[in-house]
């Protein structure tokens, strides 16, 4: 793993920003707030904050050459050992930066994965971040030798050889196909859990949700599990499983998983899709969302951009507003649960309205016990992936062209609205559970099939 350990000198770091076309100058601020934020996370002082307004990013170096003239003068005057922008710099913007102002040069993405680096405990999650830098890097090698090759001429040997740059990108093109290998056999280690699992017939319920939204002290207050809370962005980045027991004696399995954010790098969420898979596996998300945080609206939509791209939307979902106890105007939080109509507001920090969260539990698992059996014909295979996606197959087997399904949990569960139900053609028989008859503790607006995935169920 690429080690990223706190400097002895204290870091001093100036933010950049550009608003260009379609970012609003309210935008831009609240995006550098963050990124200030997550600077400070990442054990820097903030001197300043410097904005441009342009079209586009320039080709050679993202603001134009007279700003960054400036910021070289502003850097020198201010001690500034870093410089970190709001957006991710090419290769060669990077490049060019570093050469003009003679300071170390970040982007969003690398501010991020030094964070993720820090807070990295388990093997899994060195793995997954391993993976994010190298890929980061791949692309931004550049040669720090002034010799042209690693060989010399001779009989056998004519021409310039390998050159260090080129073992350099091989050697890390070797320690990503190998740590994709390793992160692949984990992969299927989580899935054989899951199964194991899956044989108690316990429902899983991911805690998903903006970072820093409160997730972890949520789970440390229904379980009893002792995770890292603090009040800063990505404190913990393992995931954790703890069974609770609900009043009517359901168990559920609660796993807390790691924050999203805006303009969360892609590469990142390929690397944790070992970690993310809880997500998209889980049978309920309880979605947390930091009611006190002045765009509240944004992070939800930031949720659920993650979610989408995880193929988990659409999966049943329970809204919580958490951090009521930090809000000066508790009208606020009514406001919301009327908008979000079944959702509820908390203070996991508090306790308050926890209750009326386990209630909420209690109703959103209420369909667990369900059970309905399904002939359908073989053909019919986007009803079959449907019916894997939404529920929970119990058994699955094959009768000449048609096949036998025992599934549970509620399926076809379209926010209520039976129309939206996929329809089955003829040929087709079951006992449809019906969506009316279901409390509807599903917190979405009516939802909608998304892609749809191969079965995955046990033949028997």
């Amino acid at each position: 793993m690429i080690e990223t350990r706190p400097q002895k000198t204290h870091e001093r770091a100036l933010l950049i920003g550009l608003e260009k076309e379609g970012v609003s100058k309210w935008d831009l601020r609240d995006s550098l707030e963050e990124l200030a934020e997550l600077a400070n996370s990442a054990g820097a002082e903030v001197v300043d904050t410097v904005t441009q307004k342009l079209p586009k990013p320039t080709a050679p170096y993202y603001i134009g050459r007279g700003k960054a003239e400036s910021i070289k003068d502003a850097c020198q005057d201010r001690r500034v050992t870093s410089i970190i922008f709001d957006d991710e710099l090419s290769p060669a913007q990077g490049r060019n930066l570093e050469n003009l102002l003679a300071r170390k040069v970040l982007d969003r993405t690398q501010l991020i994965l030094d964070i993720f680096a820090q807070r990295a405990r388990s093997r899994e999650g060195r793995l997954q971040i391993e993976l994010a830098q190298l890929q980061y890097l791949l692309p931004r090698l550049t040669r720090m030798w002034h010799h042209l090759s690693r060989q010399t001429g001779g009989i056998g040997t004519r021409g310039p050889g390998e050159t260090q740059l080129e073992v350099d990108r091989r050697r890390v093109q070797d320690r990503i196909a190998r740590l994709e290998r390793e992160l692949e056999a984990v992969r299927k280690t989580r899935a054989i859990h899951r199964q194991g699992r899956k044989r108690h017939q316990w429902p899983v319920a991911a805690v998903v949700g903006y970072t820093n939204a409160g997730k972890s002290t949520l789970l440390n207050l229904l379980t009893g599990a002792d995770v890292v809370a603090a009040d800063k962005l990505f404190a913990t980045l393992d995931p954790t499983t703890r069974s609770f027991v609900l009043p009517n004696k359901q168990r559920v399995l609660l796993t807390d998983t790691v924050g999203f954010l805006r303009k969360l790098p892609h590469t990142l969420i390929e690397s944790f899709k070992a970690t993310l898979e809880e997500v998209s596996e889980a049978d309920l998300l309880i979605h947390i969302v930091d009611l006190s945080h002045p765009r509240v609206d944004e992070q939800m939509e930031a949720v659920d951009a993650v979610i989408k791209e995880l193929d988990a939307f659409g999966k049943q979902t329970l809204i919580v507003f958490n951090k009521i106890d930090n809000l000066e105007n508790r009208e606020l939080a009514e406001t919301y649960v009327k908008k979000f109509p079944g959702s509820v507001a908390i203070s996991a920090r508090t306790g308050e309205g926890v209750n009326k969260l386990v209630h909420a539990l209690e109703n959103a698992l209420s369909s667990w016990r369900l059970r309905s059996r399904f002939r359908i014909p073989a053909k019919e295979s986007a009803l079959i992936a449907e019916i894997h996606r939404v529920g929970h197959v119990l058994e699955l087997r094959y009768e000449g062209m048609t096949i036998l399904i025992r599934a549970g949990r509620g399926i076809f569960r379209w926010g209520g609205n039976a129309s939206n139900v996929p329809a089955m053609n003829a040929g087709t028989t079951g006992t449809r559970v019906s969506a009316t008859s279901i409390p509807r503790p599903c917190l979405n607006e009516a939802m909608r099939p998304s892609r749809l995935r191969e079965p995955s169920g046990k033949m028997t």
